[in-house]
């Protein structure tokens, strides 16, 4: 930790409890562990006092001062300064990706539930973030607030776009923690509408996932995701490829699979890989009503792809040529697999002790042979509805 955000930890730990009553200060100095003294030195200066144990205190200690602070006096600055802090050294959210993120918001809502500032005061406390003084006219007194500056640029002349209110809001430069915060808010859908969080939280995570993040599903509200901010390994170029193919074939059910399993390969490979087979069945059971060919709930995966195979040509025997043929069979081999690699390796039947334990390699495998087999069968199932024609009735 430089001189610099040292000198600026201390003057906001001095600014926070200079706030409390003078004869309180020696108490709360007491708590966060700093020097005691007398009350009568508190009555002469509240922020000399508290400036006069800090100064020798050193970073890693000032931070968990900090910390101690906050769990009985929340500061938004100070909150942000401490996170700030903490994030040093670890890994960032650039600036061109912030740059991104900010400029998606152009051109619609921030919320559409309820009042935009009443949203930006549950993450900011804007009434009492200072203001730009060259707004103010001749006639205001008093203390203008960034909140008064929003109500007039955003309500009367409407003349900040919302990457300009954002960028005036500091995510430009604010802590990742805060940053995440407040994607997470807008995404929520108590903030937005599903059709508009779905959209959102597409075009958030095809500019996080560069920086290894991404909003992903972590519960629901009366039937609507909810989304939080998570590490997320960049993968492969095949990860995107399959992720827009199956956003595009079912953006809900489908795709919300694929992206489960997708987050699931490194911390849970037993679970990616119980989901890489449900994925593929779903696909499966889709085209088949699609087609007109419905199965029951009993027929496991192997079956329904051999059934949504004959149905678009794609068994062994619909070809005659041999390099065909071998490719198609290859393709019923990957589908029996996945369903008994999640059998013996997946989540979905219990096991003794000394089963075997799949490894984070093993989830990538089934997930992105599932995919990549899912891709295919839309795919294939997409040229032959495709209505001009142009589209190949065969593999």
């Amino acid at each position: 930790m430089n001189n610099g955000v040292l000198h600026e930890l201390r003057n906001s730990l001095g600014d926070v409890i200079a706030r409390e009553k003078a004869y309180n200060v020696p108490a709360l100095c007491g708590r966060l562990g700093l020097e005691a003294g007398e009350e009568s030195e508190a009555m002469s200066g509240k922020f000399r006092y508290a400036s006069a144990r800090l100064a020798s205190v050193a970073g890693d200690r000032l931070v968990a001062i900090a910390e101690l602070l906050l769990e009985e006096k929340h500061d938004f600055g100070l909150a942000e300064l401490v996170a700030k802090v903490s994030e040093a050294g670890t890994s960032t959210v650039t600036e061109l990706t912030r740059r991104r993120l900010l400029a998606g918001f152009d051109g619609e809502p921030l919320c559409t539930e309820y009042d935009e500032i009443e949203f930006l005061e549950t993450i900011w406390p804007i009434a009492a973030i200072p203001g730009s003084q060259n707004t103010v006219s001749v006639d205001d007194i008093g203390f203008r607030s960034l909140k008064d500056d929003i109500f007039q640029h955003m309500r009367r002349n409407d003349d900040w776009s919302n990457r300009e209110l954002l960028e005036r809001l500091g995510l430009m430069t604010a802590s990742r923690k805060l940053l995440f915060r407040f994607l997470e808010a807008s995404v929520h859908p108590s903030v937005i509408d599903d059709g508009l969080q779905r959209a959102r939280v597409e075009r958030t995570n095809s500019h996080l996932q560069h920086d290894g993040y991404r909003l992903t599903r972590s519960g629901s509200i009366s039937g609507s995701a909810v989304f939080t901010v998570a590490a997320h390994s960049i993968g492969s170029p095949a990860d995107a490829a399959i992720s827009s193919a199956l956003q595009r074939f079912d953006p809900d059910l489908i795709h919300g699979r694929w992206t489960a399993a997708l987050d699931r390969r490194s911390h849970d490979p037993a679970g990616a890989i119980t989901l890489a087979r449900t994925l593929l069945e779903d696909v499966c059971r889709w085209l088949l009503d699609e087609l007109g060919e419905p199965a029951s709930e009993q027929v496991d995966l192997p079956t329904l792809y051999r059934k949504l195979a004959k149905a678009l040509k794609l068994a062994p025997d619909d070809h005659t040529e041999q390099v065909f043929k071998q490719i198609l069979g290859s393709c019923q081999s990957v589908v029996e697999s996945l369903g008994a690699l999640r059998n013996k390796l997946g989540d979905a039947h219990g096991g003794g002790r000394k089963r075997a334990k799949p490894a984070a390699r093993h989830a990538e495998l089934a997930v992105n042979l599932a995919g990549s087999m899912s891709t295919f069968l839309v795919a294939t199932w997409e040229a032959q509805s495709d209505p001009s024609g142009l589209g190949s009735p065969s593999a």
